[in-house]
C-alpha cells in the first residue's frame, strides 16, 4: 500500500514538471529567429572579467574582435590578479578590426565581493557613460560573429533590459557526456525561460557566460554593487533587471564553452560551488532538497524494478516520464536518447554535488572559485 501510494506520488511530481512547469523541458526558447535590424546601432561595451584565463583568453578575445557589429563597440578585460599572464596573452591579440581592447589589470579584492563581480564592476566604471548597453561576457566563451548583433537586435526589439544565453556548453568527454545536458535541464527546472521571458511573471533568471545589460537600467538597480556578494550573480542580476523591465533568456550555439571537463570531479567542484548558495544556505532546505531529488529521481525506477502491482507500474510510468522530458535537451546537446534512462543515475551524482556544497561552506571553504572561498563573503 505505501509503495503504491509512493508511485502514484513521483507519477504526479513528473505530470506536474512535464504539464506545469512552465515548458521548461521543451527547450524551445532559442536565438533561432532574430527580430528586423534597429533604425540605429546603440553603442556597446564588452567587460570580460578574467582570473588565470591564458590558456582561453585569445581565443575568447579574439572572437569578441571578430564581431561584425555595425555600431560602436569596445571591450574592456579587467584582469583579476592572474599569475599565468592572462593580461599579457590578452594584450599580445591582435586587433586588425576596428575595435578596441583594453587591458585593465584590476584592483585588491575588498572585503563583501566575489572576485568575478569585483573585476565586473571596474570594467563597467571603466565603460563610462558612453554604451547603451554592456556585454557582461565570461573570459572563457567564444562568440559567432554574429552574436553581437543578433544581441543587439533582440534587446532593441524586446525593449529588455537583460538579454542572456545559455552558452553552448562542452560536451565531448565521457563526463560532459553525462553530466552537461542535465546541467542545462536542472537549470531549466529551476528558471523555466518561457516564465523568465514572460513580464507578468516573477521567475528571473540568466546565463553568467553571455549577458546583454542594458546600462541605465543597471545603474537604476544599484550597479553591480548591488549584488557584489551574489554566489550565483547571474540570476541574482537577472532579479533586480527584470524589475526594471522586461528580460530574455534563451538557448544558443553562437556562443560557446572553450573549457572542457574532462572529470566528473571537475564537474562536480564547478556544481558545489554555488549549489548550496542556491538554497540560501539553509539545512532545511538542504534536506528538503535531497529527500525531493530522492522522490523525483529515484523511487521512480526503485519502485519500477523492485515494486509490484500499481507500484512497478507508476514506477515505470514516472521513469518513462522523466527519460522523455531529457530528450529536448539531449537533442540540443546531439545525445543519444538512451542518457534519459540514466536521469536517475545523474540527479544521484547531483545530489552528492549539493551535499558537497554544503560541507564545504559549513568547512570555511565554500564557493570555491579560482583559489578563492567566496562563500564567506555571502554568508558572513
Amino acid at each position: 500500500m505505501i509503495a503504491a501510494a509512493l508511485g502514484v506520488l513521483t507519477l504526479g511530481i513528473w505530470a506536474y514538471l512535464i504539464l506545469g512547469r512552465g515548458g521548461f523541458w521543451r527547450a524551445d526558447q532559442t536565438d533561432a529567429e532574430v527580430p528586423a535590424a534597429p533604425r540605429a546601432w546603440p553603442a556597446v561595451t564588452a567587460v570580460v572579467p578574467a582570473r588565470n584565463e591564458a590558456d582561453v583568453i585569445a581565443r575568447s578575445i579574439g572572437s569578441l574582435l571578430a564581431q561584425e557589429y555595425p555600431g560602436a563597440f569596445e571591450i574592456i578585460l579587467v584582469d583579476d590578479d592572474s599569475t599565468d599572464g592572462t593580461a599579457t596573452t590578452a594584450t599580445a591579440v591582435k586587433t586588425t578590426g576596428p575595435y578596441r581592447l583594453t587591458v585593465l589589470r584590476g584592483q585588491s579584492l575588498p572585503a563583501g565581493w566575489t572576485g568575478k563581480l569585483w573585476a565586473m564592476s571596474q570594467g563597467v566604471a571603466a565603460a563610462g557613460d558612453a554604451p547603451k548597453y554592456l556585454w557582461l561576457t565570461d573570459a572563457d566563451i567564444a562568440h559567432d560573429p554574429d552574436n553581437l548583433r543578433r544581441l543587439v537586435s533582440r534587446a532593441e526589439a524586446g525593449g529588455l533590459t537583460l538579454t542572456s544565453l545559455m552558452v553552448d556548453l562542452h560536451c565531448e568527454t565521457f563526463a560532459e557526456r553525462l553530466l552537461i545536458p542535465a546541467f542545462v535541464l536542472f537549470f531549466q527546472m529551476v528558471y523555466p525561460f518561457r516564465w523568465v521571458n514572460r513580464p507578468d511573471h516573477p521567475v528571473a533568471g540568466a546565463a553568467g557566460g553571455c549577458m546583454l545589460a542594458d546600462r541605465e537600467a543597471l545603474a537604476r538597480s544599484g550597479g553591480v554593487a548591488a549584488i557584489r556578494a551574489a554566489m550565483i550573480d547571474d540570476c541574482t542580476l537577472a532579479a533586480n533587471l527584470k524589475r526594471e523591465g522586461p528580460i530574455w533568456l534563451g538557448l544558443t550555439r553562437r556562443a560557446h564553452s572553450l573549457r572542457p571537463y574532462e572529470t566528473v570531479g571537475v564537474i562536480g567542484r564547478m556544481i558545489a560551488r554555488s549549489a548550496y548558495a542556491q538554497l540560501d544556505y539553509s539545512p532545511l532546505k538542504l534536506v528538503g532538497t535531497i529527500v525531493g531529488l530522492a522522490l523525483t529521481y529515484l523511487a521512480p525506477p526503485a519502485l519500477a524494478l523492485f515494486g509490484h502491482g500499481l507500484a512497478r507500474w507508476t514506477g515505470l510510468a514516472a521513469w518513462a516520464a522523466m527519460a522523455f522530458a531529457f530528450q529536448p535537451m539531449l537533442r540540443a546537446y546531439r545525445r543519444s536518447p538512451l542518457w534519459g534512462i540514466a536521469l536517475p543515475l545523474i540527479a544521484s551524482l547531483y545530489a552528492a554535488f549539493t551535499l558537497r556544497s554544503a560541507i564545504d561552506v559549513w568547512r570555511g571553504r565554500g564557493g570555491q572559485w579560482k583559489g578563492r572561498a567566496q562563500a564567506l563573503a555571502r554568508s558572513s
